[in-house]
């Protein structure tokens, strides 16, 4: 088990770079080929005539959004060009692709073509219109691991002290089985159950033990841990014990709420792409 495609959603947002040399870092280690996508959203010409149809016309419509079409076009072919450098500077094999479109749709149909997709947390300060897209119908619809980069933080180094955050869900058992291959790889896993349940029914004597014998069989030496959140959500209790053990990559599984799954996360989910800390590897 490895990952052989991945793929990296590129813009024009100052976390780009960032973004580009961890998936590059990543191809590096699994020999993995590398795709850029960048999406050119554009308005429709009535966006601008449509309303207020008295500040402007058709054609001066369609040359604004012909002039706005150029500049982004220039903004993409700058972000090929970075690519295409990582490419060479990483010894990589990889491809690119410009497309037109919806972002959340567009890198929601992309996603099914890789292994493990990197992509954004959003910047709620970033104000320059370039914050890429990170959506619930992205994430939920994509069919494929996604991990997410936080907007603040250096992180030269991840994937090497994994904390595996497990309830026992097809959620969390699904984001735990796509981040095998980065488990084999880890010098340290700890798979934390909080608020595991008591009793015969419950999580046993020692919560998230069954898991970690499950991990031992791929290779993967995992410390079983359990903890009680009190007087705080199960998000922050697990970005809290992120802090505790120097955790460098978190993997959890996505939640959302029936039948807005497309528009609504679950509370954890909510939590952690609002407060992360490190990257996280989710899936659904």
């Amino acid at each position: 088990m490895s990952f052989k495609d991945i793929l990296v959603h590129l813009d024009a947002s100052p976390r780009s770079a960032a973004r580009l040399a961890m998936a590059a870092d990543l191809a590096g280690r699994f020999g993995a080929h590398l795709t850029g996508l960048a999406v050119v959203d554009m308005p429709p010409a009535d966006v601008f005539y449509g309303f207020p149809s008295a500040f402007m016309d058709v054609q001066r419509a369609e040359e604004v959004v012909e002039r706005l079409r150029e500049a982004r076009m220039a903004e993409a072919a700058a972000i090929e060009t970075g690519f295409r450098e990582a490419l060479r500077r990483h010894t990589l094999t990889g491809a690119w692709r410009l497309v037109e479109g919806v972002v959340d749709e567009v890198v929601a149909q992309h996603t099914r073509y890789a292994d493990l997709v990197v992509i954004a947390q959003p910047d709620p300060e970033e104000r320059t219109g370039r914050s890429p897209a990170l959506s619930a119908r992205t994430l939920m619809t994509s069919g494929r691991p996604m991990l997410i980069v936080p907007y603040a933080g250096t992180f030269q180094t991840f994937g090497t002290n994994i904390l595996v955050g497990w309830d026992g869900s097809g959620e969390a058992a699904r984001a735990l089985n796509d981040s095998i291959p980065l488990l084999q790889q880890a010098g340290k896993v700890t798979v934390l159950a909080i608020n595991p349940r008591p009793g015969i029914g419950g999580d046993g004597d020692v919560p998230a033990a069954d898991i970690a014998l499950h991990l031992a069989r791929h290779g993967v030496k995992a410390e079983a841990a359990h903890t009680v959140a009190t007087g705080i959500s199960e998000g922050d209790a697990l970005l809290s014990y992120v802090a505790d053990i120097g955790a460098d990559l978190l993997v959890c599984g996505l939640y959302g709420h029936s039948p807005l799954r497309e528009r609504a996360f679950g509370g954890v989910t909510r939590s952690l792409l609002a407060a992360m800390t490190v990257p996280v590897l989710m899936a659904h």
